[in-house]
């Protein structure tokens, strides 16, 4: 399975929602100069406590840095949901990049990472999420020197991409090992080498050095996404160059060109050239220096990652006399897959591990040398076909969602080892310590040294407190389980405890990513689901509170979720499925579907919350209307709705025709507008400068009015914010330490815990704040 296969598409709409908006700070294309941290406007607040509810991975890990001089000081970083810190008296993670606000979304992409090895409160990000018009700002470093408590940033002249193709490389940052003052930045998109002198608070283009990189994974993509030249890729000092307070003299950096992807420089950045003799045909994703033995390690692919790759080879550079050796675990003829995962064990020389990232099947693979590459052992061999020896077991007891829900044949089993495993670092004070980063997940074992001894590793889930989920939509009903989640990717759950891990996700069927949800009002069994496959079914219903489910048959031509909606009593259902001419409806469980009237083909659907009858649909500034249970809509209200921008409403439950719409774009209309006649007339909020979002929850003791939740601006501050009374006045319910980048996909109070509400983020999962 492929981890943020679907990302890219759901970020889009969430840079198309904030194009205009982002903070961006002008720099010469030679320097980039120190910003202050980005400005936040307070608000009066009631900060509400706010924790994730738990799912515990859910997302693609691509790097794991370990500090050289502390033990168990260890980060990891994400492609779309920031960094996390290792706590290792919790044995858990710990979110960096909550703080990053609205406007600076972009940043919650972490494309590389480094933490310094002399002064091991310092802490480095280099972030931003795409470098194509996608993400409109650009890309930033990012500074701690209290462990990620706290940041500081420098925007630089381009842009950074934490999602982008290639992402599974580097580290393209680095500190010197020994002048820590000094650090260096492999960029993309043809920007070069750069390099800081000042801890990174001022960054300048080593215009010495020679190659930006070449490498594009698909020149013909007019979207930017895949052709963009992927750059310089990784940078390694060899640390016995130099002396402590004088830069390293030797470093070497990776390139993005498969006739040229190693250079050094031997005078400490101020001069470059191609290592002689290296290997050409292949792109490097790691380089790894062995100073204990002298020898230079590449992983190298035919591809940048990190789904992709069918050849590569792994490399072995001696730098005292510059012999190269192919030290490859598998023939060239035999390889199906390319190689990127790479580290050396610091408390045993000669001994690497690397990984075939890209061999999806029958499973990811692990190999492993105690002799500098000479020989080497496998995680799985095949015994006689399809029977596998594993030199492992793999408990996910503590993540048991990670099963999938299938059942494979052999020679596949479940769950797998995983699958986009880029990132892989044994702990440099402990050889018995391995973690490895997947598509959905961080592994790791503590008992390593089984490997060696005939013995067998354990592998389990070493995620808790990583969120990293993308949440399409939530919904809470009245009875039941709490919440019920539509994912990115993972498909979503019902979270019965929301402090606990989901045993399972949707199954029967699977979708790689549900986009959309709803129950009946007047009776939760009733649930309904849509999402994106490759093929049918994009559409299921339970009759069980959505812990069972059955798929359901779609119309013709149907390419995705879009979104759906469940008649309050559970009758009847409205479909707006992607790919088709129309809107549809059925009765029953949508064993067959007829086309709608009167609504264009990709309108947002909502249905009344007491009506069964009653539906409604939003496109293009117009709303629409259903009173017969949706098999014709009659256009109502358009004027100064918004007509550009995603927008998102929902009816109150047990008031018929009462409608809150939220959305637009900050080229047109945007903000909040309430009806209370079947969406015939609105009212827009004039103290609601914009809202993306908006859901209902229990009442506050003595009101009437359900209390109003919504991700918006409101008196000048971006915040997630409450009201009790019907929207006459808000409070702020977050804080400037939470916000959590970009929150415009759905949010929803609890129908029976006044002043709980979630919020869906893009990449840090869902976020649950209860009334202090």
């Amino acid at each position: 399975m492929r981890s943020k296969g679907s990302r890219p598409l759901g970020a889009l709409m969430a840079a198309l929602a904030l194009v205009g908006g982002l903070l961006t700070t002008a720099a010469s294309p030679a320097a980039a100069r120190p910003e202050p941290p980005p400005a936040r406007a307070t608000a009066q607040a009631d900060a509400a406590t706010w924790k994730n509810v738990r799912v515990d991975g859910g997302g693609f890990v691509p790097g794991i840095v370990f500090n050289r001089k502390e033990r168990n000081l260890a980060y990891a970083r994400t492609d779309i949901g920031g960094a996390y810190r290792w706590d290792q008296s919790g044995k858990r993670w710990v979110p960096l990049l909550d703080s990053l606000d609205w406007d600076h979304w972009g940043w919650t992409g972490v494309v590389s990472l480094a933490s310094d090895s002399v002064d091991p409160d310092k802490v480095y990000v280099a972030a931003g999420t795409y470098t194509n018009s996608w993400d409109p700002g650009n890309g930033a470093i990012l500074r701690s020197s209290d462990r990620g408590a706290s940041w500081q940033s420098t925007t630089l002249p381009f842009k950074l991409g934490g999602n982008m193709p290639g992402r599974g490389m580097g580290e393209r940052l680095a500190v010197d090992p020994n002048r820590n003052s000094v650090l260096y930045l492999g960029a993309p998109s043809g920007n070069g080498l750069w390099r800081s002198t000042d801890s990174g608070v001022t960054w300048s283009k080593v215009t010495s050095f020679p190659n930006p990189g070449t490498y594009v994974q698909d020149a013909s993509d007019t979207s930017g996404y895949l052709s963009d030249n992927q750059g310089v890729v990784w940078v390694t000092f060899d640390e016995r160059t130099g002396s402590s307070g004088s830069a390293t003299k030797t470093v070497y950096v990776g390139v993005a060109d498969k006739n040229n992807t190693v250079y050094r420089s031997t005078d400490a950045g101020a001069t470059w050239s191609r290592v002689a003799g290296q290997p050409t045909g292949y792109l490097s994703h790691k380089g790894v220096l062995d100073t204990k033995n002298g020898f230079l390690y590449l992983t190298t692919s035919d591809k940048g990652g990190p789904y992709d790759g069918e050849k590569g080879q792994v490399w072995r550079y001696t730098t005292a006399t510059g012999e190269w050796k192919n030290i490859s675990p598998m023939t060239d003829a035999d390889t199906y897959f390319g190689y990127s995962g790479l580290t050396v064990d610091r408390q045993r020389p000669g001994t690497l591990m690397v990984t075939g990232y890209s061999s999806w099947w029958p499973d990811t693979q692990i190999f492993r040398s105690t002799d500098s590459g000479a020989t080497w052992t496998r995680a799985w061999d095949f015994t006689s076909y399809p029977n596998r020896s594993l030199r492992y077991t793999q408990d996910v007891s503590s993540v048991p969602w990670l099963t999938f829900g299938a059942n494979p044949s052999p020679p596949e089993v479940t769950p797998k080892l995983g699958w986009m495993t880029e990132a892989l670092e044994i702990d440099p004070f402990d050889s018995r310590r391995m973690m490895y980063g997947t598509g959905a997940m961080v592994y790791g074992t503590e008992n390593l040294a089984n490997w060696d001894t005939g013995g067998t590793i354990t592998i389990t889930p070493m995620v808790k407190g990583l969120e990293e989920t993308a949440v399409n939509d939530l919904a809470s009903p009245p009875t039941g389980a709490p919440l019920l989640s539509a994912l990115g990717d993972i498909g979503g759950f019902r979270h019965t405890d929301l402090d606990a891990v989901p045993a399972r996700m949707y199954t029967s069927p699977t979708f790689t990513t549900t986009t959309s949800l709803d129950y009946a009002e007047t009776n939760a069994n009733t649930v309904v689901r849509v999402g994106n496959n490759d093929s049918a079914p994009r559409i299921a219903f339970s009759t069980d509170n959505g812990a069972n489910w059955f798929q359901g048959s779609e119309p013709s031509g149907v390419t995705g979720g879009g979104t759906v909606a469940a008649a309050a009593d559970g009758s009847g259902f409205v479909w707006a499925p992607e790919g088709t001419s129309a809107v549809y409806h059925t009765t029953g469980f949508g064993t067959s579907w007829s086309a709608s009237s009167g609504i264009p083909a990709g309108a947002v659907v909502e249905s009344d919350r007491k009506n069964p009858k009653k539906f409604y649909g939003f496109k293009a500034g117009t709303f629409y209307v259903s009173t017969d249970g949706g098999a014709t809509f009659t256009a109502r209200a358009s004027s100064g709705l918004p007509a550009d921008g995603p927008v998102r409403f929902k009816a109150l439950p047990g008031a018929e025709g009462d409608i809150w719409l939220a959305g637009g774009s900050t080229a047109g209309a945007y903000g909040l507008w309430h009806s209370t006649d079947s969406g015939t007339t609105f009212s827009k909020l004039s103290a609601v400068q914009q809202a993306d979002t908006i859901g209902f929850g229990k009442a506050a003791p003595g009101a009437s009015y359900q209390a109003l939740y919504t991700s918006a601006k409101i008196g000048g501050v971006r915040g997630i914010f409450r009201s009790t009374d019907a929207g006459a006045s808000w409070t702020r319910i977050n804080d400037d330490a939470h916000q959590w980048g970009w929150t415009g996909a759905s949010i929803t109070g609890d129908p029976r815990v006044y002043g709980r509400v979630y919020v869906a983020t893009n990449g840090r999962g869902i976020l649950r704040g209860d009334a202090s």
